[in-house]
This record gives structure tokens, C-alpha cells and sequence, in this order.
């Protein structure tokens, strides 16, 4: 490691990525034998393979899997090094990766974006929709800024105190979850309670990479469970069967309410006690001082905020 290249760390970098010696060249704009060349001194360096082949492009060894968070980090740092300390919004051409639950679409998205459209024509957002391991993307500054559910409620494994330490975040706005059932239902001729919401069989999305959630948790206390007769990972296509099936959807309500008009549907409390959950902006706190960084977040906090 004495006369090691720090020059083929990005090289690195964008291997772990694209598991793809081509993918890689295309990207670095340069020849496959170079990308090769330079992947032959990385294994030198580090004493490794780094990356076997198999029929499915390169596969990262235990080594390589290990070096990628530290790698991430050594360059994450060396480019807030050369960020300008002041920031022009209008003339900036950054590209920020962004990911969030499904339902935080509809409730940031319209609030901030003209604003950051009118003050930031040149700025790109790259959106990704928040799954198991956006967490962990976010801890290796992957993902600048993340909007994920959390709850208050002490009850749950996902309460906002149980975050880790590296991040930041800041409360977007609470909402609670509420019922939906199509219109004409046989539950509407019925007493409304607990038992009733347990008579029904219900439909189920998971989202936000959380298959588990705070309701089933306070039912499990009480002795109690859902019977779901199907799973879903996207809240359009929940919202079409249930407008056409018996099945009781739950939804966290501020959602439920914008998408509503689109359907047949009634809605109803929740027939049993839970604190608010809420959305959180999360971001690691290796961007506190980020200009750029911060004007973004500031720009969503107060959007959405308001």
C-alpha cells in the first residue's frame, strides 16, 4: 500500500455499483482495458481479488463488500472538500438522490418542487421510492435526503428515539391511519367497532420496507390479529381491489384523502387507540454543513411545513 493510487478509488467505487467491467467503462468513459488495467492494481494494492466473474457479470468479494462504506466515505468527504462554501441555487447543476416511502409522494412532492423549480431551474432530483434498504444507503451517504414513516407511539419497534445516531431529521407533518371499504359494503349496516374491523378480512401494503406495523402490534397486546387475505406493495392497485371486494385497507389518512376521489370508497376510524405516526426528512449528519445540501432540505422543511 505504500505507492497505493488514490485515483482508482472512484474506479472502485463504480465497479461495487455495476458489478460490470463494461457498465463501469461506459460510465468512466473509458475502454474496457483500461477499467481492466486499473482493476489488476486495485487487486494488487489490496492483496485481493476484489471481484470474481460469473455468468451474471462481477461478483464483490467478502474484501471488496468491506472496503465499499469506508470508500464511499473517504470520497464523500474529499468532494465536500472542493464545494463551493457559497451556494447559487440558480446556477448550480447538482444532482441529488432522494428516496421515500410511496405515500410522501403526493404530500411534498407539489408543495416544493415549483419552488425549487423557479429558484433552481438547472437542479436534478433523482427519486427513489423507499425500501429496505434505503436505511443504510442514507448511514453510507448513498442517499442525500430520505422521508420515511416513523411513530411516536412508545408501543412501537418504529418509534422516531430508536433512529440511529448518525442521522438527522426533522418532523414533516403527524398523520394517523384510518379504514377504507367500498361503497356499499355490508360493515356500513353494522355497528362500527372493534369486532366489525375484525370480522372483515383485510388487504395489507406493505411499504416503506416495514412489513410489520403498530396496529398489528397494539391487536398482538390485546390478544387479537388481522385475518389478511392479500399483501400488496403499492397503494394504487390496493385502493382498485378494495373498491371491488369486501376487504377492509388500511391507510395513513392524509394520503387516503388525495387519492380518494379516484375511487368508490368510504372511509372510517381506526376502532382502537394509536398515537399519530409521522414523516420524517432524514439526512446524515455528514451534510450538516453542506450549502447546497442545506438549502435543499431548508427548501422541503418549509414547503411542506407550511
Amino acid at each position: 500500500m505504500k505507492a497505493f493510487d488514490f485515483n482508482l478509488l472512484p474506479l472502485l467505487e463504480v465497479l461495487l455499483e455495476e458489478q460490470s467491467v463494461t457498465a463501469a467503462a461506459e460510465r468512466l468513459h473509458l475502454s474496457q482495458s483500461a477499467v481492466s488495467k486499473q482493476l489488476n492494481k486495485l487487486r494488487d494494492s489490496f492483496d485481493d481479488q476484489l471481484f470474481e466473474r460469473t455468468a451474471h457479470g462481477l461478483r464483490p468479494t467478502p474484501k471488496a463488500k468491506q472496503l465499499g462504506p469506508e470508500i464511499r466515505q473517504i470520497l464523500s468527504q474529499v468532494s465536500s472538500l472542493t464545494r463551493p462554501s457559497d451556494f447559487d441555487p440558480s446556477k448550480s447543476h447538482r444532482r441529488f438522490r432522494l428516496e421515500l416511502v410511496e405515500t410522501a409522494y403526493s404530500l411534498t412532492y407539489p408543495r416544493f418542487m415549483p419552488k425549487l423549480l423557479k429558484q433552481a431551474p438547472k437542479i436534478t432530483l433523482d427519486s427513489h421510492t423507499w425500501h429496505s434498504e434505503s436505511m443504510e444507503r442514507l448511514l453510507r451517504c448513498d442517499t442525500d435526503l430520505g422521508i420515511a414513516c416513523r411513530e411516536w407511539d412508545e408501543r412501537s419497534l418504529q418509534h422516531v428515539n430508536n433512529l440511529p445516531s448518525a442521522l438527522r431529521f426533522v418532523e414533516l407533518t403527524r398523520d394517523h391511519s384510518l379504514c377504507l371499504v367500498r361503497e356499499g359494503h355490508p360493515l356500513l349496516q353494522e355497528e362500527w367497532n372493534l369486532s366489525t374491523f375484525l370480522k372483515y378480512r383485510h388487504l395489507q401494503v406493505t411499504f416503506g420496507g416495514i412489513s410489520h406495523w403498530l396496529l398489528d402490534d397494539v391487536l398482538q397486546m390485546k390478544h387479537l390479529k388481522r385475518d389478511i387475505a392479500v399483501n400488496l406493495t403499492d397503494f394504487n392497485s390496493a385502493m382498485q381491489l378494495c373498491e371491488q371486494s369486501d376487504l377492509i385497507l388500511c391507510s395513513p389518512a392524509k394520503y387516503a384523502k388525495v387519492m380518494m376521489g379516484q375511487f368508490k370508497l368510504v372511509s372510517l376510524p381506526i376502532p382502537t387507540q394509536m398515537v399519530p405516526g409521522t414523516y420524517l426528512l432524514l439526512w446524515h449528519k455528514h451534510f450538516d454543513l453542506d450549502p447546497s445540501h442545506r438549502w435543499l432540505r431548508e427548501l422541503i422543511i418549509d414547503s411542506v411545513q407550511s
